[in-house]
């Protein structure tokens, strides 16, 4: 064999040998991290949720980020938490978070300042997460359900934003009870 068919031999090798990994990576990233979006409708029932006897009464304005690990749609209203206590933790609000039960997980770094409450009465009845409540400075539920509605949060599609405005230009908000449609994960099971 002449030497320079070894070498386009061996170029064409290794060119399908980076193919097949490349091809490789691809299908890994697209099973591990690429989930079809299933609009799922779910109905957000806060009539059972109660703050904590520390927590109750009169106070900051709180909201409770309900927080499931291992749930794929945290992605994006995880961003958006983060964003929402830059723009109003100095305002009088307060943010906590409830971690499903059973269940193992750091939040990102950007969610550190979060208070964890290891026990929020009624949560265990919650259907799906994430989710959010918010009680206003009377200690009212003044909203239960999830951060927006579709696929991705973000503050141009948040149902949080305004009801935080609302509540803290002292207006009385009552949307304890929500149905949405978007990326949800069984807070149950």
């Amino acid at each position: 064999m002449k030497p320079m068919n070894t070498k386009k031999i061996l170029a064409a090798l290794a060119l399908m040998l980076c193919a097949l990994v490349l091809w490789q990576a691809y299908i890994t990233f697209q099973s591990r991290y690429l989930r079809p979006f299933d609009n799922q409708t779910t109905l957000f029932d806060g009539s059972q949720l109660r703050l904590p006897a520390g927590l109750a009464g009169p106070g900051a304005i709180r909201v409770v980020h309900f927080w499931d690990p291992a749930c794929p749609c945290n992605v994006g209203n995880q961003q958006h938490l983060g964003d929402l206590i830059a723009q109003f933790a100095d305002q009088g609000v307060a943010f906590y978070v409830v971690q499903k039960p059973g269940s193992q997980g750091l939040l990102p770094a950007n969610l550190a300042s979060l208070q964890t409450l290891d026990n929020l009465p009624g949560s265990e009845h919650l259907p799906a997460s994430p989710a959010v409540a918010i009680w206003d400075r009377q200690g009212n539920l003044a909203y239960f359900g999830p951060y927006s509605e579709g696929a991705v949060c973000n503050a141009s599609n948040s149902f949080i934003e305004p009801i935080l405005k609302a509540l803290l230009a002292g207006r009385k908000v009552n949307a304890s009870n929500t149905l949405a449609v978007g990326c949800y994960c069984p807070w149950t099971g």
